[in-house]
């Protein structure tokens, strides 16, 4: 299946020093990042903004149909099950067989996403150090770093344990799911891709579609990354020391057409104990299991796809 390849830019530093990807639209109606990265190539072009060291490649628009169509996707998430495929069964496939090439050629990954119910921004971050098989890592310390810098108060941790369960939980029940939803290698999107490949990255979601201060958050997201890692001149402001960070413990599915939740959630609503959240189709009532916060509530979520996710309070501190 061919697709309609992305555009990379390239730029090259006079002397060595890490090598950045900078992303942006990876689901296509999230354009914060594209509108931060064309403003950066254009500073760039004309020299107002120079890379003193290392490389920066910049990718505005990585989802190019799903762009052009301004809708999440084609036929499927990017930034799920990402991965390269000898034989592409679908458009965002065939963009995952160019763009992990061009990940594996990076230290450092930055992923510019926004959500779409109000909010505020937050980063995700991968695991601590590990060697275990699910997704071991060696670069903790310097994600946290960069995380911090974005700009977020917020952080959340987790992901790939998530998925975890919620494979067990697809199988246990017995859903007729497709085959990459029984598998965690679903959970893979960019970030999960480029640990494991030995580089190291973080997906920041600079706040909702089309907040214009989002594309101001992307911008300067991306600044302080290039100065933190000393791609341009400058030195990056001091993160801020009132941060939050929440571990992702449970996605639920949504299983029917029925399946509504019960107001108008959005990410971060603290949650008690016992607090109803949604009604099934067939009347069944759905409960918070413990204190928490709902994550990525979307109520038009199609069947046997993400309905919420729910995190916790982290007992990992973010200051290493």
């Amino acid at each position: 299946m061919t697709a309609t390849r992305f555009q990379s830019f390239r730029f090259q530093g006079d002397t060595s020093g890490p090598k950045l990807i900078v992303l942006g639209a990876v689901h296509g109606n999230e354009t914060c990042g594209t509108e931060a990265i064309h403003a950066l190539l254009e500073e760039l072009k004309s020299g107002v903004l120079k890379v003193k060291a290392g490389t920066l490649t910049l990718v505005p628009v990585t989802n190019p149909e799903a762009y052009d169509q301004r809708r999440r996707a084609v036929d499927r998430n990017l930034n799920r099950f990402l991965g390269p495929k000898a034989e592409p069964a679908d458009y965002e496939d065939s963009i995952a067989n160019a763009l992990c090439p061009l990940l594996r050629d990076h230290d450092v990954l930055l992923d510019l996403h926004s959500f779409h119910t109000p909010g505020d921004p937050f980063a995700l971050i991968g695991p601590k150090n590990n060697q275990e098989c699910l997704e071991p890592f060696a670069f903790q310390e310097r994600e946290t770093k960069l995380a911090l810098h974005l700009g977020a108060k917020r952080f959340l941790e987790g992901w790939m344990e998530v998925y975890e369960n919620g494979v067990r939980q697809r199988k246990a029940s017995k859903q007729p799911s497709s085959a990459h939803l029984l598998s965690t290698d679903y959970g893979v999107g960019t970030t999960e891709y480029m640990r494991s490949v030995g580089g190291y990255g973080v997906t920041y979601e600079c706040g909702q579609h089309h907040d214009p201060e989002a594309s101001k958050r992307a911008r300067y997201a991306i600044d302080q990354t290039l100065k933190l890692l000393g791609i341009i001149e400058g030195v990056p402001i001091p993160p801020p020391k009132d941060v939050e960070l929440l571990k992702l413990v449970d996605v639920v599915d949504r299983l029917d057409n029925g399946d509504t939740l019960v107001r108008n959630f959005n990410s971060f609503d603290r949650l008690k104990k016992g607090e109803k959240i949604g009604i099934r189709g067939n009347g069944a009532e759905v409960f918070a299991e413990s204190d928490g916060f709902i994550v990525f509530p979307n109520p038009g979520a199609s069947i046997y796809a993400e309905w919420y996710y729910f995190a916790v309070e982290s007992d990992r501190s973010m200051w290493i």
